[in-house]
């Protein structure tokens, strides 16, 4: 058994002369496979695994998504969508050199902004994303639907987020108010202070006074402060944007993009794998209504309901990886 329980950025050469980033923590050489897509502002990482994974004999593999920490942007030609399967199939190839369609189980997750990552492997065609016929599960962690065909999506959005990434930012010609954005951000998150700050005023400090003491028990529990934790992400915040601002610069694009298949749409084959979505109730950055439109419209589709915002999933991470994974022993 091949176990590395807290891996290093490790670095894929691609055939485009592009870059992959990631990172990958359990046993190395298991065939049941956790691919899992990080949020906004960070980079694959895999330093605070769950325990889960090491009694379920998981291999947990985190890329870094295009355009952002160290993985290289879509060439200006690709579809993002086929960029990312490309990616991940050149990822999945190289970690598993004797793949065929019966010796992987493939578990697919994605959290915020990598829940439309996730969504676009499993509804790949399989002759651009193959390990897609390995797929034993989607799990969806303050997911995002589809805006292209959500058309009440903008209904159950803040101001900012109406703005950008929603219908105002989208609509406004050359992709401008992202550029303005990101000159603001730019100027906010260029030391670890300024990203510790931002983190605080859009997260930390939205939490009401039960789900600062849940948060404290729960990095209590992990031998850290809230502080370590913060300061953990705010590192992550600087990576994300350290080579280029691209990733953030598509996200708008990606959101209201054709993302290759409708839920509703899906075969039998690609609807078999179950879908697991949880949903924090007071959750303003991905909002409850964006996981019922999805299980209304997967075929295979649960929610799991917890209370708290965008963060409070953070503190069940273990019993939903249990329960997505329920079928491994």
């Amino acid at each position: 058994m091949s176990t590395d329980i807290s891996s290093e950025e490790r670095f894929l050469p691609l055939r485009d002369g592009r870059t992959l980033a990631y990172a990958e923590a359990g046993n190395l050489s298991s065939k049941t496979v956790v691919l899992y897509m990080h949020g906004f502002f960070t980079v694959g990482d895999a330093s605070q695994t769950s325990h889960v994974f090491l009694s379920k004999n998981v291999h947990f593999i985190s890329p870094t998504m295009p355009g952002w920490g160290n993985t290289s942007p879509p060439p200006p030609s690709t579809l993002y969508r086929d960029c990312l399967t490309s990616d991940m199939t050149a990822l999945l190839s190289h970690l598993y050199l004797d793949f065929d369609d019966h010796n992987i189980k493939l578990y697919i997750a994605g959290g915020s902004l990598g829940t439309v990552a996730a969504q676009i492997l499993y509804g790949a065609p399989y002759d651009k994303f193959p390990f897609g016929r390995c797929i034993a599960g989607l799990l969806l962690l303050g997911a995002f639907s589809p805006f292209r065909y959500h058309t009440d999506y903008a209904k159950y959005m803040t101001w900012t987020q109406y703005i950008l990434p929603g219908p105002i930012g989208y609509h406004m010609p050359f992709n401008l108010l992202s550029h303005i954005i990101k000159f603001v951000l730019a100027r906010k998150l260029k030391t670890i202070e300024g990203a510790e700050a931002s983190l605080r005023e859009t997260v930390f400090d939205r939490m009401d006074q039960a789900e600062r003491e849940e948060f404290a028990k729960w990095s209590e529990e992990r031998g850290m402060v809230p502080d370590d934790y913060v300061r953990k992400m705010a590192e992550n915040v600087l990576k994300s944007t350290s080579k280029s601002w691209v990733g953030f610069m598509l996200t708008p694009p990606l959101l209201h993009s054709d993302w290759g298949f409708r839920p509703d749409a899906l075969d039998e084959e690609h609807s078999r794998p179950p879908v697991l979505l949880t949903a924090s109730k007071d959750d303003d950055m991905s909002p409850v209504a964006y996981a019922y439109y999805l299980a209304a419209n997967y075929k295979n589709a649960r929610i799991k309901h917890v209370d708290g915002g965008h963060m409070s999933i953070l503190y069940h991470m273990d019993e939903v990886w249990a329960e997505f994974l329920v079928d491994e022993q």
